[in-house]
């Protein structure tokens, strides 16, 4: 028996790799002789660097740089092991290796509280900073999970690091943040890193929202950063004033672009500055950990997250899983874990997961659900694991 075991994280209670190894000991309670292959998976949002450095073999590393309100933190980012999402080498050996950086490592919500949060003067700088010592780490393929952020800016910040001038028509810069770029008049990339334009950079996001208008970065994600409704209006002026700047003066139309909006507009500013290609989180990460190819001559592929429900079939981990290893075989069988199974899951039966299992064993409270969720994961997968060879008889 061959079973690939690839689950995402189950949110404050396991990491995708301690998952992994929850089901593995559970089935090899049943099948200790089966060949278990171990993917830690992500869908490119909270927990992608660790488990793609977990599935790659490779190498977190830190660097000190600017939270969103340009105080000094020192924040993490993955150089991985084995194949990149292109095919490259990642084994620190040469110039082609692939990086991994979580948007949020610097510039996410979580550096501000409800006293400080302020999307006007919040900034993208410090993730600029987190891609210029990936570069210096010779990173040419960057994989980069946007989510989670504190930010308004469209990129300004990010691509400021990394050479880029933004000045007023005084010809001076203009302040980091999203509330002061109506000052912008001159874009200057002349500074611009030159190893941006032989670098391929992946912006894992599911987001489709556009820079501006009603369902843009301002109105729909700016409340939850702190903005009042007088500053959403700004902002989003703010930011179609600065896709105007970009428009006209780098010839990149970014304003309503799908998936432009994500992360408080870095999405924007990532296509504007940088070469980069916006796709489908766990579909990146799928193919950088070669999930199809994996997933060759295997039985069974066992998945899995926090939560399953209907909403599981729009891009989640669990659903591209199934995607991928039916891809490399069409003859898997795909079993979810979850340790909360809401409604409509009878859709995902129809998309390849053949069933999902609840790892609840009964009414508890959730800190000790959350404690128990190693034990209950790896009880759950035994007894599926006993239902398979029941079904081998």
């Amino acid at each position: 028996m061959k079973f690939v075991i690839a689950p995402d994280s189950f949110k404050n209670c396991m990491t995708a790799r301690e998952a992994a190894e929850a089901i593995r000991a559970g089935l090899a309670r049943v099948f200790p002789d089966a060949d278990y292959v171990m993917v830690p998976m992500a869908d490119g949002g909270e927990g992608t660097v660790q488990s793609l450095v977990d599935a790659t073999g490779g190498t977190l590393r830190y660097a000190d740089v600017l939270d969103p309100l340009q105080r000094p933190t020192r924040a993490s980012y993955g150089m991985l092991g084995g194949s990149g999402a292109d095919g490259s080498v990642a084994d620190g050996s040469g110039e082609s290796q692939t990086a991994v950086i979580e948007m949020a490592a610097a510039s996410g919500i979580h550096f501000v509280d409800e006293h400080t949060k302020n999307p006007l003067v919040t900034t993208t700088y410090g993730i600029g900073e987190l891609i210029r010592h990936a570069l210096d780490d010779g990173a040419r393929t960057i994989i980069l999970g946007v989510g989670g952020s504190a930010t308004n800016d469209g990129g300004a910040g990010m691509a400021e690091a990394l050479g880029a001038r933004f000045l007023d028509a005084g010809g001076n810069p203009i302040p980091r943040g999203g509330g002061f770029l109506d000052r912008l008049a001159t874009i200057d990339v002349s500074g611009l890193d030159p190893r941006l334009s032989e670098t391929r950079l992946l912006i894992a996001s599911d987001v489709t929202n556009p820079l501006v208008g009603p369902t843009g970065a301002s109105a729909v994600f700016g409340p939850q950063k702190g903005a009042t409704p007088e500053m959403v209006r700004q902002l989003d002026a703010n930011l179609s004033h600065y896709a105007a700047v970009i428009k006209a003066q780098l010839g990149i139309d970014v304003a309503h672009t799908p998936g432009a909006g994500g992360a408080g507009g870095l999405g924007a500013g990532l296509l504007a500055f940088t070469n980069s290609t916006m796709r489908s989180g766990v579909k990146i990460v799928a193919e950088t950990v070669r999930l199809a190819e994996r997933a060759v001559g295997a039985d069974y592929c066992f998945t899995g997250e926090g939560g399953i429900d209907f909403q599981t079939q729009y891009g989640k981990t669990p659903m591209g899983v199934a995607e991928a290893v039916h891809a490399g075989n069409p003859d898997i069988r795909v079993v979810a874990f979850a340790g909360y199974v809401g409604d409509g899951i009878e859709v995902l039966h129809d998309l390849g997961i053949d069933a999902v299992f609840g790892i609840v064993p009964g009414a508890m409270a959730l800190d000790r659900a959350l404690a128990d969720g190693p034990a209950n994961l790896a009880r759950t997968a035994e007894n599926v694991g006993r239902l398979i060879r029941v079904a081998l008889r």
